[in-house]
């Protein structure tokens, strides 16, 4: 009974220091979920609206864009703001942007080019906030309790990847997408009131940092990759995954809302599957190892991830298959995840972490606009034209199907071909890097 006491004892104790993060913490993963409603219901509103696959596409390519090209001077930015306010403000901004898009529905004129407009602005919100949050919740959290708020987030992020499809695609069927708004309008007024009203960030002085220029901490950022081999090649490989991996995401609603055994309930199952799927590699890393070699573990999560899923999806006839792909292509990346975090938070020196890090996100994520453009152009203009053209009983509609849809399983093919050869690749220039725990650390 004493120690039973003493641990309820110690985890009030833990309660009561993390209270400020878990509060900023749970509310901003409930906007979160809000936020991802919205952005599923509009990619189904706009492809059943159009049959458009590029049109689609632009929805995440727009909301990509301002944070390609803003990232590698977001860090510094956040570095000269008060992070409550700069949370504050975005947040606002981006709830204004989608009341325009209810209003706009209500009025009956909503358009593409709105919807380009408007996440185009969220994206460049989301760029400002993401290092602000970033730092207000390592000054929320007591260092001891680092690894622990890590696993927080990884679960809040896959339980959302889970709720999202579902939720979004019954309130879609049900309400249409203003019932999706509005459930998107409580969440961030919790997030933003609970932000405004009970939590307090401290504010740390950093003036050497304030007296670098924009340029000069991207300069440094960037001086600092040139000269370290690994991580710049980690960054490149990563770089040309998103490239195929964005792809695969413009591609996978103009198949699933396609063909004849797909629909809307189909594309939420599937997505659901890959959140079930990353959910549980979530918890496979707490229970697993340290790795002696995470470089090797990063390519090996990598290949099986690019060599099952998106074959599945190009040859698979039903549901079933497609669900199975997705969880083999998403398990793995939960691994693939802490094993890259676990060498650049050891690598990169803490006083150069912000400025690599804002770096990182343009060099890494620049690909994924472009491969959203590609996906979409590619299903419209090439692939689905050419199955059309294929006459009846042709080696192509043998394997990829006859129809709409037939089209982008041609190209999820492609996109495994590719990946696989990336694959490939980069496995054969970081084999000669060893990378393991260095002494002392624990993880």
């Amino acid at each position: 009974m004493k120690k039973q006491s003493e641990k309820v004892m110690i985890r009030k104790k833990e309660i009561r220091k993390l209270k400020p993060y878990l509060l900023l913490w749970s509310t901003q993963s409930f906007s979160a979920l809000g936020s991802g409603m919205t952005s599923y219901a509009l990619v189904l509103w706009l492809y059943l609206r159009t049959g458009s696959a590029l049109q689609t596409a632009l929805l995440s390519v727009c909301s990509y864009a301002p944070y390609v090209i803003m990232s590698i001077f977001a860090g510094a930015l956040s570095d000269r703001w008060q992070k409550k306010r700069t949370m504050l403000v975005c947040d606002l901004l981006a709830a204004a942007s989608t009341l325009a898009v209810f209003g706009l529905l209500k009025a009956d004129v909503l358009s593409a080019w709105h919807l380009y407009v408007l996440n185009a602005l969220n994206g460049l919100m989301n760029t400002i906030q993401q290092p602000a949050s970033e730092v207000a919740s390592t000054l929320l959290i007591p260092k001891e309790y680092y690894q622990k708020t890590s696993g927080l987030r990884s679960f809040s992020q896959s339980f959302n990847s889970i709720l999202t499809p579902v939720a979004a695609t019954a309130l879609f069927a049900f309400g249409g997408i203003g019932s999706v708004i509005a459930v998107d309008m409580v969440t961030f007024g919790a997030a933003f009131l609970t932000l405004l009203l009970f939590i307090e960030i401290p504010e740390e002085k950093q003036e050497s940092r304030r007296e670098e220029s924009l340029l000069e901490s991207a300069g440094r950022g960037l001086a600092w990759l040139r000269d370290n081999a690994l991580i710049f090649n980690l960054i490149l490989f990563l770089a040309a995954i998103n490239l195929v991996a964005s792809m695969y995401d413009a591609v996978l609603p103009a198949m699933l809302l396609s063909k004849a055994n797909g629909g809307e309930t189909v594309l939420g199952i599937v997505n659901t599957c890959a959140g079930l799927a990353t959910l549980a590699g979530s918890v496979l890393v707490t229970l697993l190892p340290a790795p002696k070699n995470r470089v090797r573990v990063i390519c090996a999560t990598l290949f099986i991830s690019m060599s099952t899923e998106n074959f599945l999806l190009a040859f698979g006839k039903t549901p079933a298959f497609w669900c199975v792909g997705a969880i083999l292509g998403w398990a793995v990346i939960p691994l693939m995840n802490a094993n890259m975090d676990v060498i650049f938070r050891n690598e990169i020196p803490l006083d150069m972490q912000g400025r690599v890090y804002s770096c990182r996100n343009t060099l890494q994520f620049f690909t994924i606009p472009v491969g959203f453009l590609a996906g979409g152009f590619l299903v419209d203009q090439v692939c689905e034209p050419l199955m059309a053209s294929r006459p009846a009983g042709s080696m192509l509609h043998v394997f990829f199907g006859t129809g709409k849809g037939s089209g982008a399983a041609l190209l999820f093919f492609a996109v495994g071909v590719a990946g696989v050869l990336i694959c490939l690749f980069f496995g054969a220039k970081l084999r000669k890097y060893r990378w393991s725990e260095p002494e002392n650390v624990q993880t």
